[in-house]
């Protein structure tokens, strides 16, 4: 157990010296987010933060292999691979942008990489039912769904300054340990392994990329994350034989799944593309009900966090029925003050969307102004009879008295 806990520390400290280096070289290659209407960040901001929490991964898993002297397995070179394939496609996207089709061919490959090296999702155990074996080919393409899902989770999810690593950070905690509690074998050391070590990255990657961010981890960043929980849930997670392994992730993740989910249809429903970006994510929507940036965000943390506990007391303390009762309240609690102003939209004029609205009214008022003044330069300077005075606007008839000669 103390392996893991110095792959945390490697991967927290790594990211903490790196993402200022990530931060420089976005500078130079031009990765910079500049602020737009559908965004809510209002200054230009380097994004490739993925390139750091990636390098930072790699060292801690390096670290706990030398120290641990444990060998690499299929499924841990298949989330390397993997992880390497997804971040450089991101990375791409952050300079050059990429439509959302070669996007999803690096999605695809990433994960088939992942399903190539035996990562895969072959028994489904149901609650109430018996286990459900896959076939070989049912089992790859639900693989590459499963994964490929919650790629695209924390890409949406990732709108608000420190969103996407936060939720990330809490739900890889509660993976690490559900794998360290459940079984024994390769699949749940490589599960926890990557859980613990994608953790520490998140978390020190919020040093700078919490409310005012100063780096963005980008399309590298967000895609390599959902990339990785995809690939522990299924290792660490749904191999597990319990009746309730596949209720886990589901309920540890369901903020991004419900965001998402809204996201599609309201698409849909418009007769809009999936991938047409909006402002109307569940962050959006918070900061519309009166929320701050980081009030919206430490909500989404709680939230996430008691889905998570929720979903670990689903497996470990499904007898205490005290405890049970209060997690019950907790989920009532959420559903009856957050799900139906999300759902319905309720703005209250949010700090932000103020914010903006005050400084667009500013604008506009001074615009007239500006034009008006400009037009009566104009006029001056373009009378006969004007002279260098008159357009500096002190001629005699306009000139006050003055209390002293002039030197």
């Amino acid at each position: 157990m103390g392996y893991y806990f110095i792959a945390f520390g490697v991967s927290l400290v790594a990211v903490l010296v790196l993402t200022p280096v990530a931060r420089y070289l976005a500078v130079r290659a031009g990765a910079v987010d500049v602020p737009e209407d559908r965004k809510v960040h209002e200054k230009a901001t380097p994004t490739l933060g993925g390139l750091a929490i990636y390098a930072s991964l790699m060292l801690g898993i390096g670290v706990y292999v030398l120290i641990g002297r444990e060998k690499v397995t299929s499924d841990l070179l298949g989330v390397i691979i993997g992880a390497t394939v997804i971040t450089f496609f991101g990375a791409v996207d952050d300079i050059k942008g990429l439509s959302p089709l070669p996007k999803l061919f690096g999605q695809i490959l990433a994960a088939g990489a992942l399903v190539i090296m035996g990562v895969q999702i072959q028994n489904i155990h149901f609650p109430g039912t018996a286990v459900v074996s896959l076939s070989p080919e049912l089992s790859v393409v639900l693989s590459l769904v499963w994964i490929v899902a919650f790629v695209n989770l924390i890409n949406l999810i990732d709108g608000l300054d420190g969103l996407a690593a936060g939720i990330t950070c809490i739900t890889a905690f509660s993976m690490f340990y559900f794998a360290t509690q459940t079984g024994v074998g390769g699949a749940y050391v490589d599960a926890a392994l990557i859980s613990i070590v994608l953790a520490g990255a998140c978390l020190g990657f919020l040093r700078y990329n919490f409310n005012p961010a100063s780096i963005f981890m980008g399309d590298s960043g967000s895609m390599l994350l959902g990339f990785l929980l995809g690939a522990v849930t299924i290792q660490g997670v749904i191999k597990s034989i319990a009746a309730v392994a596949l209720v886990v992730p589901l309920v540890a993740l369901a903020i991004p799944i419900l965001d998402t989910s809204l996201a599609i249809i309201r698409r849909l429903r418009r007769g809009q593309p999936i991938t047409h970006a909006d402002k109307e994510h569940i962050h959006h929507r918070l900061l519309n009900m009166g929320h701050s940036q980081r009030q919206a965000v430490l909500l989404l943390y709680f939230w996430t966090a008691l889905l998570c506990g929720t979903s670990l007391a689903l497996k470990f303390k499904a007898n205490n029925k005290v405890l049970w009762v209060v997690l019950g309240l907790g989920i009532v609690c959420f559903a009856l003050t957050a799900l139906p102003p999300i759902i319905r939209g309720e703005n209250r004029g949010g700090k932000h969307r103020a914010g903006k609205k005050a400084r667009a009214e500013a604008e506009e008022e001074e615009t007239p102004a500006l034009d008006e003044a400009a037009e009566l330069e104009s006029d001056i300077a373009e009378s006969p009879s004007a002279t260098e005075a008159d357009v500096d606007g002190t001629s005699n008839r306009s000139r006050r008295p003055q209390p002293f000669p002039p030197r």
